[in-house]
């Protein structure tokens, strides 16, 4: 079949992609122990710069909200200045480029945090599994739930990290409220067991999205901003009795932004983060009114149907662009693609981050 599908530009927001190729956010972690982004890192973003948007990797708003060993921050002027050579050199290339704002919630461990701290959440309900900290492998263990007058702050944080997006260089931002970090944990009642006013329904529930998302806008403006969902998946042991009905709510509430995007990961089969359950991407799509973007899985053949069929605007790609940074091109000659070395996805380091081979030096 053709791929015309997948190079034809699309004005999502602010910005003008020459493609629907999607870089979706992907960690790595390279930035150290200080969370401040290298030489290394703009060296890997600027080799993708043919996506039609490169989403970076998912970046802690606050010493609090980390839970990655060696995941890059950007709350303070190191972390940004940092950034500022990424951005610089994906602009030098013509490409764009917005960050993903995180906060891990539970997905931490009183290792990452400031003075030995319980992480938060919003329950005192632990992972079922284990967090790879700065001292190794150990247990996840029971988060503090969050006070009611400790989430205004978090909100701001991310309001404070969206401006220090801004002044790194970035084109935009896009807030992760999936994947079983501290949103998700709002969104999803196999977590959220609060009685206050962000706890219970499904409106409760949504309300911590709400604001977050409202105080990035308002930091910015809400043609820069996405937001990412996942309905579905199953990662940091997140479960939802009603996925199909808290999810398809949280896409139609955050119609009141006027956002950029919004952002569904919801694998297919085969794919790491895929679930065998019933899939709710097109009831999203149905409610949300704007540039809708998908992905988990998808080949060049699969995301350019997807379009066609109108299920999807963008499609992003995930451990293809780990493997190939001209993915664009490979997708137009029809290249065969460079297979992934998995045991490098998270090392530090060059192997397997920047040294995989381009079409023209094969």
């Amino acid at each position: 079949m053709t791929l015309k599908q997948l190079f034809s530009p699309l004005k999502v927001g602010s910005l003008e992609l020459p493609n629907r190729i999607i870089m979706a956010p992907l960690t790595r972690g390279r930035a150290g122990q200080d969370g401040i982004p290298n030489d290394m890192m703009a060296e890997y973003y600027a080799a993708r710069a043919s996506a039609g948007l490169i989403i970076a990797e998912a970046t802690n708003i606050s010493a609090q909200g980390a839970g990655w060993k060696d995941a890059p921050g950007i709350y303070n002027d190191a972390q940004v200045n940092g950034w500022q050579k990424v951005t610089d050199a994906v602009h030098k290339k013509g490409g764009r480029i917005v960050l993903q704002l995180w906060h891990t919630g539970r997905a931490s461990h009183h290792d990452f945090q400031p003075g030995g701290a319980l992480p938060v959440s919003s329950s005192a309900i632990a992972i079922d599994g284990f967090a790879h900290t700065p001292n190794g492998k150990k247990p996840y263990v029971v988060p503090r739930a969050l006070e009611l007058n400790e989430i205004p702050g978090i909100v701001r944080n991310y309001a404070e990290a969206t401006l220090r997006a801004r002044d790194a260089g970035f084109d935009g931002v896009e807030i992760h409220a999936a994947n079983g970090y501290l949103i998700d944990q709002f969104l999803r009642d196999g977590v959220n067991q609060r009685t206050d006013a962000y706890g219970g329904s499904i409106p409760n529930r949504v309300r911590f999205l709400e604001e977050v998302t409202a105080a990035v806008v308002d930091a910015w403006s809400s043609d820069v901003v996405g937001v990412r969902l996942s309905p579905t998946g199953p990662f940091n042991d997140m479960r939802d009795t009603d996925p199909q009905a808290t999810f398809t709510y949280a896409a139609a509430a955050v119609n009141a932004f006027n956002l950029a995007y919004l952002h569904v990961l919801e694998a297919l089969p085969g794919h790491m983060l895929a679930w065998d359950g019933d899939r709710y991407s097109s009831n999203l799509r149905s409610a949300f009114k704007g540039i809708f973007m998908i992905n988990g899985g998808y080949t060049a053949e699969l995301g350019a149907a997807a379009i066609a069929n109108g299920e999807t605007d963008l499609v992003a790609y995930g451990v293809p662009f780990i493997a190939n940074p001209d993915l664009v091109q490979r997708f137009q000659t029809g290249a065969a693609l460079n297979q992934p070395d998995v045991s490098t996805f998270y090392t530090a380091g060059e192997k397997g981050y920047i040294d995989y081979p381009l079409l023209t030096a094969v």
